[in-house]
């Protein structure tokens, strides 16, 4: 009796997951889609590096895949008087300032696009 509970108990888990992976299939993948278009870039009018005097790197939490990094990179780049390079494989962001960088409007614009500054250095 309790191999037959065993086995019904594992046909259930087996059942479960086979209907999320075909969800997550048939609504195209991955955190962002990978049948999603590419997210496009916020281009940075100003991109003389003379003109930003004050640099900093920010770990970002939550980022998956390359939408991910262009989504806190357009992020951050919309905000006046910064220019930002962020990269998928070490979850960071290089940005750089025109004015003495302001943490918490960093942490906000990323915030907004879903992600979380993690720390600084």
């Amino acid at each position: 009796m309790i191999n037959v509970l065993i086995g019904m108990a594992l046909a259930a888990v087996i059942l479960a997951a086979a209907l999320r992976v075909c969800k997550r299939a048939a609504s195209g993948g991955g955190c962002c889609g990978d049948r999603e278009a590419a997210v496009p870039k916020t281009a940075v009018k100003d991109r003389n590096r003379a003109h930003y005097p004050h640099e900093l790197t920010l770990q970002i939490g939550g980022m998956t895949c390359e939408n991910c990094a262009r989504r806190v990179e357009n992020a951050l780049n919309a905000l006046d008087g910064v220019w930002a390079t962020v990269r998928i494989d070490s979850h960071s962001a290089l940005v750089r300032t025109k004015a003495e960088p302001d943490m918490e409007r960093l942490r906000e614009a990323v915030g907004q696009a879903g992600y979380v500054v993690m720390g600084e250095r």
